[in-house]
């Protein structure tokens, strides 16, 4: 019976040794599997910076790309803006010389309306275009500044009655706006 107690033992030993090794393993698999979870996590936690960054990246481009086109195209509003008083003046002095005058000033004139027409040349070629309003339009508050109101028989109340001044836009946006009269006829 003493054999069989040993081999009782044995068994028993080995049993208790297999069921600790089966243990063991099974927190060594339970320690892998969390450590492939968070490796996981980990994996997903850098993706998803990534694709964070990367939109970032994406999004500074397009940035910097409209800055860019801006910049270009509306850089030199401040220039344009400087020049539109010489368009006016050189308006003024072509209004003011009076029919008896021509004749003896030709020359003159002519060097004055082929600057005014070189200025205007060089604002299309920049994208500047004059806004010129004529009497009887609508008037309109996005290219139009009303320097006075009067009621105008004949007319109806909004309508431009008087230009003061052409306005200017820079391809979409306005540089100056037209300065006109409006009338204020109340409606009969």
């Amino acid at each position: 019976m003493a054999e069989t107690d040993h081999t009782k033992d044995f068994l028993d030993s080995l049993a208790e040794a297999e069921a600790e090794e089966n243990e063991a393993l099974e927190e060594e698999i339970d320690d892998e599997a969390a450590e492939i979870d968070s490796l996981r996590a980990e994996r997903d936690q850098l993706k998803d910076r990534f694709m964070r960054a990367l939109a970032d990246a994406e999004n500074a481009r397009k940035r910097s790309d409209k800055d860019r086109r801006e910049a270009q195209q509306y850089g030199g509003s401040r220039l344009a803006r400087d020049l539109l008083p010489v368009y006016d003046n050189l308006q003024r002095a072509l209004g003011a010389i009076a029919e008896d005058q021509r004749e003896a000033s030709a020359a003159l004139i002519e060097g004055v309306e082929l600057t005014l027409r070189e200025l205007l040349h060089v604002f299309g070629k920049h994208g500047v275009q004059v806004i010129k309003p004529e009497v009887g339009d609508k008037f309109d508050p996005q290219h139009h500044e009303a320097m006075f109101e009067a009621p105008l028989p004949g007319t109806k109340a909004g309508e431009i009655i008087q230009v003061s001044a052409e306005g200017f836009m820079l391809y979409d946006r306005l540089l100056r706006p037209a300065q006109v009269g409006v009338s204020s006829m109340p409606a009969s």
